[in-house]
């Protein structure tokens, strides 16, 4: 999956899952109830536990688009592209890694909190950048640097939740990622799967109104 196509696949899906396990296979019970519930693209951060079988596992399925995260060199950037992630993210700016993934022609979506970082990323030709960490107000944020910057393809991850996910989306964001707001560690730890998969339905109903849309062309 080239750049491109992964983020036609964000536009039409909005919204990641994104996973950081303490344990292989409670990671994957956990996923498979956010993939039961309708989540299509998947993220497992690198420190969770056997996470490469996880992405092998995952990505073999039709219809599912993972990736992984937390991805800080290029030892673990090898190792996920090797084990099938179609997209890789960190919560920084490397332009090792980009340079890195952009060879192998994996999306990248690098770790940006400033407008500098943002517009760095853009000129690095990278098809989205994550916002990272959250600032305290993420659609007021988003708006006012979209305001002079519309080209900027931004996904929130942290701070993202039910309550502000829709906001953040009507603010220009091209896709949202949900971390500990999905994933509950005491939940994922007690294989509470159900309160995982009945979570998973409420947040993508809140981003359903943005779903199946077309990406505009620059």
């Amino acid at each position: 999956m080239s750049p491109e196509q992964f983020l036609d696949a964000v536009f039409r899906h909005r919204a990641i899952a994104i996973l950081r396990g303490q344990h292989q296979g409670r990671a994957a019970a956990a996923m498979e109830a956010a993939v039961g519930a309708g989540f299509r693209l998947l993220e497992f951060t690198v420190s969770t536990p056997g996470v490469y079988d996880l992405i092998a596992e995952f990505s073999r399925r039709p219809g599912l688009i993972v990736g992984a995260g937390t991805v800080l060199d290029l030892a673990s950037l090898e190792a996920a592209v090797g084990a099938g992630a179609k997209f890789l993210v960190s919560p920084v700016l490397d332009l090792q890694i980009l340079g890195a993934a952009r060879e192998l022609d994996v999306a990248m979506l690098p770790g940006c909190y400033t407008p500098t970082e943002l517009l760095l990323a853009h000129r690095a030709r990278v098809p989205c950048q994550k916002l990272f960490p959250a600032p305290g107000d993420i659609a007021a944020y988003l708006r006012a640097v979209l305001g002079p910057m519309p080209f900027l393809r931004v996904i929130p991850t942290n701070g993202v939740h039910g309550g502000n996910a829709s906001e953040v989306l009507a603010a220009g964001a091209v896709g949202v990622g949900f971390t500990t707001s999905l994933f509950d560690l005491s939940e994922v730890e007690h294989r509470q799967t159900e309160k995982i998969f009945e979570r998973a339905r409420s947040l993508l109903a809140g981003v359903k109104h943005f779903t199946n849309a077309v990406r505009p062309k620059t």
